[in-house]
């Protein structure tokens, strides 16, 4: 029986193959979701065509299929929903929540970073413009199912943020919030790098009128030097071999339970048994310092 009030997903972008950290992300999401007896879903995230990498998407759905990471349902792909996310900047504009901002980047730079306003009451036309939302109720904070409160940092919370860049392609914060509303997300399970737009996401539900999702956000891994493992640090792919030891160094990475002879059982019976025993309890909070593959069991 699955329970269709809850649904999770995985939504990443095609910039390059799953990593380790992917797997992560993939792996937390697919457990939650399967726990609660839910839905979980992927979607591609091709809103940003230069930094895709050709092929890269179905390279991702191999991998996840290679690792068990099966979902529900077709696949979603941003790339196909621009008429949805023209209609809610259409929306937006009708009701005076954004506005085309004409500041340059080394302007914005020049304050520090955070966007000032400054085009707010300009009412320039949509000539070279990107589109900015209107912050009237800034959220300044949110409950982690795993972290508890959090804070947002105040200036970036209040920040005009941009919904339509200059160069005509819709933004992330936009399209992720078009999106996992339009496919029923009710939680959402992701890195803890995407902490920090999260209020923004949140404000956009609000003035929608939308239920936002609950939100969980895991531990990023990390590489020798501290930083996180991404496709911006050369981070390796996943192996395309065996996926079981990759899969149990996960789950010990995630808190959870490896005392399995894993070597003995197949994929489906490593994930059906993470499964039975997921704990987000027993998700650590703070990034690890893990080398994933040097410390996989073996």
């Amino acid at each position: 029986m699955s329970d269709s009030h809850y649904i999770g997903r995985f939504a990443p972008s095609p910039s390059g193959e799953l990593h380790f950290g992917s797997l992560i992300a993939a792996l937390g999401s697919y457990l939650q979701a399967r726990a609660r007896r839910g839905i979980w879903r992927v979607r591609i995230e091709d809103i940003d065509p230069p930094r895709e990498v050709p092929g890269a998407a179905d390279t991702i759905l191999r991998q996840l299929e290679h690792y068990g990471l099966h979902w529900d349902g077709g696949i979603l792909w941003q790339s196909q929903r621009h008429d949805a996310y023209r209609e809610a900047l259409a929306w937006l504009h009708q009701q005076d929540l954004s506005y085309y901002c004409t500041c340059t980047r080394a302007r914005i730079q020049s304050l520090g970073g955070i966007y000032d306003g400054h085009c707010r009451e300009l009412r320039h036309g949509p000539e070279q413009a990107a589109v900015r939302f209107k912050q009237r109720h800034p959220v300044m904070q949110f409950t982690d199912q795993l972290r508890g409160e959090i804070q947002a940092d105040p200036q970036l919370a209040r920040e005009d943020f941009i919904i339509h860049r200059r160069d005509g392609l819709f933004a992330y914060n936009l399209a992720v919030v078009v999106d996992d509303h339009f496919q029923g997300v009710t939680e959402i399970v992701r890195g803890a790098d995407l902490i920090e737009p999260t209020v923004r996401q949140i404000a956009l539900y609000q003035q929608f009128g939308w239920q936002a999702p609950d939100y969980i956000h895991l531990p990023l891994a990390l590489n020798e030097q501290g930083a996180k493992l991404s496709k911006q640090n050369h981070a390796p792919a996943l192996p395309q071999g065996d996926p079981r030891p990759v899969i149990v160094a996960a789950l010990r990475f995630l808190g959870q339970r490896d005392d399995i002879p894993w070597q003995e059982m197949r994929v489906d019976q490593i994930l059906a048994f993470a499964v039975e025993n997921w704990s987000l309890t027993a998700v650590p909070e703070s990034a690890i310092l893990n080398p994933p593959f040097s410390n996989a069991p073996c």
